[in-house]
């Protein structure tokens, strides 16, 4: 995960400006209450969520967000970037201006208009995401020029749902997300299998996150 192992992607890809800040005092000052511990308590959980692949993570963290995002997709967007990470909005996001000036006011990220081209990616629609493959997924000399993807899903729970397998699972972990698109889990395993490329992904439900880094495999 880009942010959490201290690199990021190459920020010199091809950006699409971003619109100036509306000054709406609404919009602009909401956030974090408190940056600095608030900040830190996220990151932490999402290093003990990318630690233990599909174990659910609940996120005690309020914080004030443009609809369409959960405050845990908020939260995990406040804590990982900044202005020298690229960022990929899908259109239910970025149709949205209060939460484009959220963006830019809090993390001062530049916006780019291809997937590909991203170090992180929001997805508040998963219906409508494009392929994992549409996103940057490194390479062998440097898989950490890599995409972290969050997505948003409507409820996360660890009743049996696909089972997952692989480094920081003791024997195996079940996961359900409410959301994700068909096909997903598949995209997943193929993911997987262009290990050590591959991009990482955190599912954000309205106060839980459970991250699926490219070394976890899935079985549907």
């Amino acid at each position: 995960m880009n942010r959490l192992n201290g690199s990021t992607a190459d920020a010199g890809s091809p950006q699409a400006s971003m619109p100036e800040a509306s000054g709406d005092a609404s919009v602009t000052n909401a956030g974090f209450e408190n940056p600095v511990l608030q900040s830190q308590a996220m990151y932490r959980n999402l290093l003990d969520a990318m630690s233990r692949p599909g174990r659910i993570v609940r996120c005690d963290i309020a914080v004030e967000v443009p609809a369409p995002l959960w405050p845990t997709t908020a939260a995990a967007a406040l804590t990982l970037l900044d202005f020298d990470t690229p960022l990929w909005l899908d259109p239910s996001t970025s149709s949205v201006s209060p939460l484009v000036d959220y963006l830019r006011f809090h993390c001062g990220c530049p916006l780019v208009a291809a997937p590909g081209h991203a170090a992180f990616a929001v997805i508040a629609d998963p219906q409508e995401m494009p392929p994992l493959t549409a996103f940057a997924e490194g390479s062998d000399e440097y898989p950490d020029r890599s995409a972290t993807l969050l997505i948003q899903v409507e409820r996360l729970d660890d009743s049996r749902g696909v089972v997952l397998r692989g480094p920081g699972i003791s024997h195996e972990q079940a996961l359900q997300a409410k959301g994700l698109p068909g096909g997903f889990w598949q995209q997943l395993q193929a993911n997987h299998a262009r290990f050590p490329k591959g991009v990482d992904i955190v599912l954000c439900a309205e106060d839980r996150i459970a991250a699926l880094p490219r070394s976890t495999q899935a079985e549907v």
